[in-house]
């Protein structure tokens, strides 16, 4: 026991130390950092990158095999030399970008807002022709130093001046404002006011390549050669420098190197990737092709000042993240395959996977950390593992052929019951430990030795149970993806499961699919693809955790709750991971975009995290392990610095993209035509390590109000009115820093229509037709003035000529009453004569029936003589021609047109006719009529139809109405 006591604690003392040695040290040694990857189907150029640099806006550019490429952590650019030459060196200053290649060097710059290339061979003096390639290039002061293997060219004040050496150039070197160059054969030679100075004692690295040179400290130098290693220059002597890295560097050969975070120095090779070394010349990283790398040729290396280690290959570019808190180990070769749980156990790391348990040492035995682990497989662990428990010392994995008791390199069954997925201590008896199976519930109890063994099978529940949980009442929470959620409780002698509940979404759960438990805070929650739910034990239901879901945002559908320490909590979400604190009341910090890297790169449903120390943590990933270092990422957190959004491209999408500028950033005003009104803004925030970046724009002049945050980098605006406008944008890093506003100004130029001349020209018109404009208004009002006179004059006519005929109506209306009132009396006339024509007929009809009444003196009649006399007399007196004439003459009078209309239609009518046609147009009875034609009424009727014959009068027609139409 004392030994185990022992071994214990110097477990604990080893990973005290461990922690403290990350808490110093900013690159870890364990494990690789985060490696990011810009293959060739990325930035579309060549597959070589002899350079790089950065400019003061954190834009990189790289020396490529097809010209100068450009990339500002969103936007990758190409740019051709003048004859397509690969540039092999690559240096900025001041705004300007310079390059060299073959037979070529000069810088670039904008030009009417477009990168363009200047050439400085010009200024070369003329019996000197540069022949070769430029392999340096450095900025030292003023002056700019150009190194091909032949000649140096210092560039000052646009001159161009030639230093010559002894012999051939290997490269030159430059540390501070010192520039070194090795010359082959010769030495080390110092560059001092254009001219070549040696170095004493130089002569000892003079047959080797020096291909870095690099400040160290107390004022010396660490010299990288390609077959010697590394030396130590203090300015007087040249000393080997004694380094673990000596021979990895001379055999895959050095290449090039950069110091690092003021202490680290970092070297590429030709064979094997890189490594990274500490001032005692420790090594401390080794990065290549199988830990992340795209290449193991490393042509270029550059540091830049976000913490980023560059590299330059024979085919990419690679950017490794320095000091970051995540570390990684990937199984490249698919030695142990898909990693399900890992733990570090007395200085031994073991990695549960699908193809078995697999175990290497943790702390070497000199104590120093290092990323080359050497795992075994241990003997007859081949099969899934599921689950890497430690429990009061003892290391448990539960594995699909059962349970087994790891020591070292030693497994040991302890349980034949298949698929141990996960095992804790029963929380009402800590001297059980209940663990979940493919076939229900296994309890372990401790043997005489103090060892976890098994115990027995709990009897009467045989569910899958991935996930159980104790309730503070002593009840058993079981969970399976997809068999569902049972309660239970143990039996006192705890042999077997009562009292078996199983929940649905009759219990309120959304459904029986894919419900998880977890221990928060001494409370179990239950997770749903609905988002957290609790349990009521009065009401036997389920309702959401409204509380914890709206602080939880997108974690609300977590899937695992993994423990993380004091009031911390991992919540993962179907791949995706977030660090909870929950150390004050009622508020929830959420840590996620750091672990962005790590998306979709843990074992779904299957996710495990071990806590190391109270900083540390193991991450179990597909094809390794990740190591989190919290303190890492708390102190970058504190007070990181953003650069400025950087405006990269300006183009018109009007009717095909061409580009109006390819840095908006510039201060000069863009001017756009107002036939090209359709633009699009490209925006990028020159930020390369992992973070999530959004972006937030505004366009004064445009709408009044910022946009919402959003990851897009474009935006298109069409239809833009004419005047000035002003682009504002920001970003924000890991959603609570904000970066300054970077502004664009530009404008749309009036269309042509609306430019100065043309304004110009419609004042000069305006006034030509202000003025023609009141000429024609007089002569128009004089006109209209007329034609108001006329006017009037016209309506003063027709006004008389209306009163007129309104008179001449009245004359006539006065005289046609006149004439009717006059036809009228000699229609009374006409009527009162043949009232009396008719009275005088019946009147001497009377006299001609009284007379044949008559008798004489002797009572006879009178004589037929006498009679006829008599007869003859009224007979005469009622045929008289000269009352018709005077009837005639009075309806001719009254009715002039009657007897004309009539003869001239009807020519064959006799007298007789005419006169029944007059009175019938006069309306007089058959008795008056038979009267007047001292004829019988009888005989008038057929006069009637005699005259409607001749008349030739319609059957339907009434006669006297025919006849008074007339």
């Amino acid at each position: 026991m004392k030994n185990k006591s022992f071994k214990y604690f110097h477990l604990l003392f080893a990973l005290l130390l461990f922690s403290g040695k990350l808490f110093a040290d900013d690159i870890q040694s364990i494990g690789v950092p985060y490696v990011q990857n810009y293959p060739k189907s990325s930035y579309l150029s060549g597959n070589q990158n002899w350079s790089i640099a950065k400019d003061k806006n954190g834009v990189m550019y790289f020396g490529n095999a097809e010209g100068l490429l450009t990339f500002d952590g969103k936007y990758w650019q190409q740019y051709k030399m003048p004859n397509r030459q690969i540039v092999r060196a690559v240096a900025t200053e001041n705004g300007l970008i310079y390059t060299g290649s073959f037979g070529e060097f000069g810088y670039w710059s904008y030009q009417n807002k477009h990168l363009t290339y200047k050439s400085l061979i010009n200024l070369i003096p003329k019996p000197n022709k540069i022949t070769d390639e430029v392999w340096k290039i450095y900025i030292v002061g003023k002056k700019v130093i150009f190194q091909t293997f032949s000649t140096i060219y210092v560039y000052e004040n646009q001159k161009v001046s030639v230093v010559k050496g002894p012999g051939t150039f290997l490269f030159t070197h430059a540390v501070g404002n010192k520039i070194f160059a090795q010359i082959l054969g010769k030495g080390l030679f110092e560059l001092k006011n254009n001219k070549l100075v040696a170095l004493p004692n130089s002569e000892i690295i003079g047959t080797t390549g020096v291909l870095s040179i690099l400040p160290y400290k107390n004022g010396g130098y660490i010299i990288g050669t390609s077959k010697n290693g590394l030396f130590v220059y203090d300015g007087v002597t040249f000393i080997p420098f004694a380094s673990d890295a000596n021979s990895f560097l001379k055999t895959f050969q050095l290449n090039n190197g950069v110091k690092l975070l003021n202490k680290y120095y970092a070297y590429g090779t030709i064979l094997n990737g890189l490594i990274i070394i500490d001032e005692n010349g420790k090594i401390v990283q080794r990065i290549n092709k199988s830990s992340g790398l795209q290449n193991n040729t490393i042509l270029s290396l550059y540091a830049d000042n976000e913490q980023n280690l560059w590299a330059g290959l024979d085919n990419g570019i690679d950017r490794i993240e320095l000091n970051s808190p995540l570390y990684f180990y990937f199984d490249k070769t698919g030695q142990f395959g898909t990693v399900y749980s890992s733990l570090i156990v007395k200085n031994k790391i073991y990695l549960g996977t699908n193809q078995g348990l697999f175990v290497s040492p943790w702390l070497p035995e000199n104590g120093n950390l290092n990323s080359n682990f050497d795992f075994r497989l241990i003997q007859n662990s081949q099969g899934q593992v599921w689950d890497l428990s430690l429990i009061d010392n003892q290391l448990i994995c539960g594995h699909n052929d059962g349970s087994f008791i790891i020591n070292g390199d030693q497994m040991q069954k302890t349980s034949s019951i298949n698929g141990g997925w996960t095992i804790k201590k029963l929380n009402s008896n800590p001297n059980y430990l209940i663990q979940g199976t493919y076939t229900g519930l296994v309890l372990f109890k401790k043997d005489a030795a103090g060892n976890w063994a098994f115990s027995h099978k709990i009897s009467g529940f045989g569910e899958p149970s991935r996930y159980v949980e104790q309730d503070n009442k002593g009840d058993i929470w079981v969970s399976h993806a997809y068999k569902g959620l049972y309660k239970l409780t143990l039996s006192s002698d705890l042999k077997s499961a009562k009292n078996i509940q199983f929940y649905n979404e009759k219990n309120g759960l959304p459904s029986s699919f894919n419900i998880n438990m977890f221990n928060v805070e001494n409370k179990l929650i239950f997770s749903s693809d609905n988002g957290f739910l609790v349990y009521d034990d009065i009401s036997n239901r389920f309702s959401k955790y409204d509380v914890l879901n709206k602080k939880l945002g997108s974690f609300s559908t977590s899937n695992k709750i993994i423990s993380a320490g004091f009031k911390k909590y991992w919540f993962i979400n179907h791949g995706k991971m977030s660090l909870v604190h929950l150390t004050e009341p009622g508020k929830i910090e959420i840590d996620s975009n750091r672990f962005s890297i790590l998306d979709g790169r843990m074992v779904q449903y299957y996710e495990n995290i071990s806590q190391i120390s109270n900083k540390i943590y193991l991450i179990s990933v597909d094809d390794g392990f990740v190591i989190y270092n919290s303190t890492t990422s708390n102190n970058q957190s504190q007070n990181p610095k953003l650069p400025s959004v950087l405006i990269r491209k300006v183009e018109d999408i009007t009717d095909k993209y061409s580009t109006l500028s390819e840095n908006g950033s510039l201060q000069d005003l863009i001017e756009i035509p107002f036939s090209r009104n359709n633009i699009r803004i490209s925006f990028a925030l020159p930020y390369y390590r992992q973070a999530k970046v959004k972006y937030q724009f505004y366009l004064e002049g445009y709408s009044n109000q910022w946009s919402d945050w959003s990851s897009a980098t474009q935006k298109d605006f069409t239809n833009l009115t004419k005047g000035t406008y002003r682009f504002k944008v920001r970003a924000k890093l890991n959603e609570n820093i904000i970066s300054e506003i970077t502004v664009l100004e530009f404008k749309i130029l009036p269309p042509w229509y609306g430019s100065n001349w043309a304004i110009s020209f419609y004042v000069i018109i305006g006034i030509i037709a202000l003025y023609a404009g009141k000429r024609i208004y007089e002569a128009k009002l004089m006109k209209d003035q007329q034609k108001i006179t006329d006017k009037l004059q016209t309506e003063k006519e027709e006004f008389l000529k209306k009163e007129a005929e309104a008179t001449e109506k009245q004359i006539i209306k006065i005289q046609t009453e006149k004439l009717q009132a006059e036809l009228a009396g000699k229609n009374r006339e006409l009527a009162n004569s043949a009232m009396s024509l008719v009275y005088k007929n019946e009147l001497l009809q009377k006299l001609s029936e009284e007379m044949n009444k008559l008798k004489d003196e002797n009572g006879k009649k009178l004589s037929e003589d006498q009679l006829r006399k008599i007869q003859k007399v009224i007979d005469d007196g009622m045929n008289d021609e000269r009352d018709w004439n005077l009837f005639e003459n009075s309806f001719n009078e009254a009715h002039e047109s009657f007897f004309k209309k009539l003869k001239a239609n009807h020519p064959d009518l006799v007298p007789n006719d005419l006169k029944l046609c007059a009175y019938l147009h006069m309306n007089m009875s058959s008795k008056e009529m038979a009267s007047l034609l001292n004829i019988s009424l009888r005989g008038v009727e057929i006069r009637r139809y005699r005259l409607r014959k001749k008349l030739e009068v319609p059957h339907d027609k009434n006669l006297t109405e025919f006849l008074m139409e007339l």
